[in-house]
């Protein structure tokens, strides 16, 4: 006859039971872990099984969780829209309002602010610094979110200007200006087309320029075009522009735009033979106080080797 002891089977009970105990406890205590690490798809077949009622409340609303995109995350709006007016024929000055919105110009900034160096100039093909140009520049990558939002808004500005394949948007630049500085009379069209930087023997040069300004907690430093005229002197009842203040004639001649956030000076650098148009030299007034940013975005048009 074989003999047990009475507490043989309640003790192994009592250790299944522990056991099962601890694998919960496990699970639970994974189950955030797992919502970090794991696909999203696998995520999503997890959260759309049956959880038992009889596991803890915090484990079952683990599985209910949202994936989300961070609360910084930067959303390029495909239906922003903008307003346009013509300011100048010949040349051509287009003036836009609100190419740029309030989240983009605070992404830019954000990309920026710890690529600001004293700004340069081209002479002779090289950059150097001048007493002409006094503010400070940074170059912004072109991967960056929001700059490949605002680039793709220029880019359909532009239309058949710019050539599938052939031309490009080109680099794009922020300029800040504090307290009297300046940036004298000058063009951003080249006297002498630049090579092509992948190596081959085309030559490009900007074919036009757009002038957005991101921050304008300032007064004075307004963009002079000294030998632009408007399509028409203003109305004795008024002018559009010059009642909502965003341009006016300058009593030295020329046009000049006071800087307003948001908003964008478009123009047209070349001629049609390639050359450069004189009548686009402008200038960044000095600033009387306080702080202005702009953006400078300059297409690039390619010419066949020679």
């Amino acid at each position: 006859m074989s003999t047990s002891s009475p507490n043989t089977t309640p003790s192994k009970s009592r250790a299944k039971l522990a056991g099962i105990s601890a694998t919960a406890v496990l699970l639970a205590l994974g189950i955030p872990y797992f919502y970090n690490v794991a696909p999203p798809q696998l995520v999503s077949l997890v959260s759309d099984l049956p959880v038992p009622s009889y596991l803890p409340s915090f484990f079952r609303n683990a599985t209910t969780t949202t994936l989300k995109e961070p609360d910084n995350a930067f959303y390029c709006d495909p239906t922003h829209s903008y307003k346009t007016q013509l300011v100048s024929v010949d040349p051509l000055i287009i003036y836009i309002h609100n190419l740029i919105t309030p989240p983009e110009i605070s992404a830019l900034l954000e990309t920026a602010e710890p690529l600001f160096a004293p700004s340069q100039v081209t002479k002779g093909g090289r950059q150097q610094k001048t007493s002409d140009r006094t503010s400070s520049s940074a170059g912004l990558p072109r991967e960056d979110p929001a700059v490949k939002c605002v680039l793709a808004r220029a880019r359909h500005f532009l239309g058949t200007m710019i050539r599938d394949g052939w031309d490009e948007m080109g680099p794009p630049q922020l300029v800040r200006y504090t307290a009297g500085q300046r940036f004298n009379v000058h063009h951003d069209w080249f006297d002498t087309p630049r090579w092509a930087p992948d190596g081959s023997d085309r030559k490009w040069n900007r074919v036009a320029s757009f002038f957005g300004i991101l921050q304008d907690n300032c007064t004075g430093g307004e963009t002079h075009f000294p030998f632009a005229k408007p399509i028409a002197p203003p109305s004795p009842l008024g002018e559009q522009g010059r009642v909502a203040g965003w341009w006016r004639e300058h009593e030295d001649g020329g046009l000049a735009f006071r800087p307003v956030a948001g908003n964008a000076i478009f123009w047209i650098n070349l001629h049609a033979n390639g050359t450069g148009d004189l009548r686009t030299n402008h200038a960044g007034l000095p600033l009387e106080d306080g702080l202005k940013t702009a953006m400078n975005i300059w297409p690039r048009h390619y010419y066949a080797a020679d």
